[in-house]
């Protein structure tokens, strides 16, 4: 069984979950015998180093190892990097930066591409352009050439901006299409929703073979959201790699407790929900920081917040973190919180856990449906989560339940179980469409 794979993050390119998913899913694929042909678009150039080898499209083969430090970790998994930017959470100076490495990775003949522009609302024929809407045309059309010298059995699509590609490669080879629905605009932007973007994912959705959701909350969004037969959705939950590397921290040498937040800084997250709470936990217990981790539209916003709160001085900044850093800050934590209004899973929960910190999340979360040893809270009450987080702050036999159950619950999201629930709806799919050609024949 190969799978064709097309999504827009994968580490080191890497901005929020969605990588980190796509990272477990294909470790735990490898691991049931599947093997995965990663389509991934290039990104802003980072000074990264990982075990994947990334191959641009003048030199990939087929034999693409992705290497370890001693040993191939991903031996079922090639990685195709193709000139197209999906960067979603980027600004527009961003892709201002980006213009010119993309003109130099650009073909001659722009007319060499295959035009898939009618799948998308407004389409016209492929080409350049530094707007997003123009960069998943130009993924699409890239994929379907790809996917000309490719053999796979299935397509597997990751989030709205790789749909038109799976659709345009679905089109063209007459493979199975899997779309992975990991979050909707409706989490993304709650009722200010672009339209744009909602089309695509409808049009991802109903068009695919079969839909995965990411939990039953992102399911029910789907069906009353988007119309799509719930008879064609799959829940499959994320899961967490339970090998967590040994970071070495220094201590911190004063007397507070760290509160953690990591996550986009973004309506989606919910950062002013873990603010105003922060604000009122220091009016009980005030030998705390609050350290907010992460990048997005609303930092300036949110540092404006924490002093006009008068809490400024209790809360920290750190920006967007990467690799030993995440672990590090995890190391450093004696609490994780996610406040989110809107999340469809949330794996960040799961990470903390791993490095033995308990977390509280919102009950508008899909992880929500998995963890029993979480405290959990709506996202609008702060009362209540700043009461949470002052309980778990002052009382050390709570904090080591949460850890120890929380410890447990993990052994059952592995994946693994992941991969071969997947695995089961490709080989279902691949059947169903011999049986389909088989009557054709008749």
């Amino acid at each position: 069984m190969k799978v064709l794979m097309l999504g827009w993050e994968f580490p080191p390119y890497i901005s929020g979950g969605l990588g980190t998913a796509c990272y477990g899913l294909t470790r735990g694929l490898d691991s049931v015998g599947v093997k995965v042909g990663f389509v991934l678009p290039v990104s802003i150039p980072q000074d990264f180093h990982s075990h994947v080898t990334f191959k641009t499209p003048s030199n990939i083969s087929d034999d693409t190892v992705v290497k370890g430090k001693n040993k191939s970790l991903l031996r079922g998994v090639t990685m195709h990097v193709l000139p197209a930017f999906l960067q979603p959470y980027a600004g527009p100076e961003q892709y201002d930066q980006v213009v010119e490495m993309m003109k130099q990775l650009q073909p001659a003949d722009e007319n060499d591409y295959l035009p898939v522009g009618d799948i998308l609302p407004g389409g016209e024929a492929v080409g350049y352009g530094g707007d997003l809407m123009e960069q998943v045309r130009r993924y699409a059309s890239l994929a379907v050439k790809h996917s000309q010298d490719e053999t796979f059995d299935v397509i597997h699509a990751h989030d709205w901006m790789t749909y038109p590609a799976g659709l345009a490669v679905a089109a063209y080879s007459g493979k199975p299409l899997v779309v992975h629905l990991h979050s909707t605009e409706f989490d993304r932007s709650g009722e200010n929703i672009n339209q744009q973007v909602y089309d695509i994912e409808r049009a991802g959705l109903h068009g695919a073979d079969r839909v995965i959701c990411v939990s039953y909350l992102t399911r029910g969004i789907a069906v009353k959201r988007y119309g799509v037969n719930p008879e064609k959705i799959e829940v499959v939950y994320n899961a967490v790699d339970l090998e967590v590397k040994k970071i070495h921290t220094d201590p911190i040498k004063r007397d507070e407790k760290i509160v953690l937040f990591l996550g986009r800084i973004t309506m989606q997250k919910g950062p002013e929900y873990f603010l105003q709470a922060a604000k009122k936990v220091l009016s009980k217990f005030d030998k705390v920081r609050f350290v907010i981790a992460g990048s997005g539209d609303l930092i300036s916003q949110s540092v404006s917040l924490a002093a006009e709160l008068g809490i400024g001085k209790h809360v920290a900044f750190t920006g967007f973190l990467r690799g030993d850093d995440v672990g590090r800050i995890f190391n450093m934590a004696d609490l994780y919180v996610m406040p989110s209004v809107s999340e469809p899973f949330g794996i960040a929960p799961l990470e903390a856990m791993s490095h033995n910190v308990p977390v509280i999340i919102s009950k508008q979360s899909g992880v929500s449906e998995v963890l029993t040893h979480a405290l959990k809270v709506d996202f609008w009450d702060i009362d209540e989560m700043a009461n949470k987080i002052v309980a778990v702050l002052r009382h050390p036999p709570l904090r080591r339940v949460l850890q120890q159950h929380g410890q447990i619950e993990l052994r059952k999201l592995s994946w693994k179980d992941s991969a071969k629930k997947c695995k089961k709806i490709y080989t279902e799919l691949v059947r169903a469409k011999k049986q389909k050609i088989h009557k054709r024949r008749k």
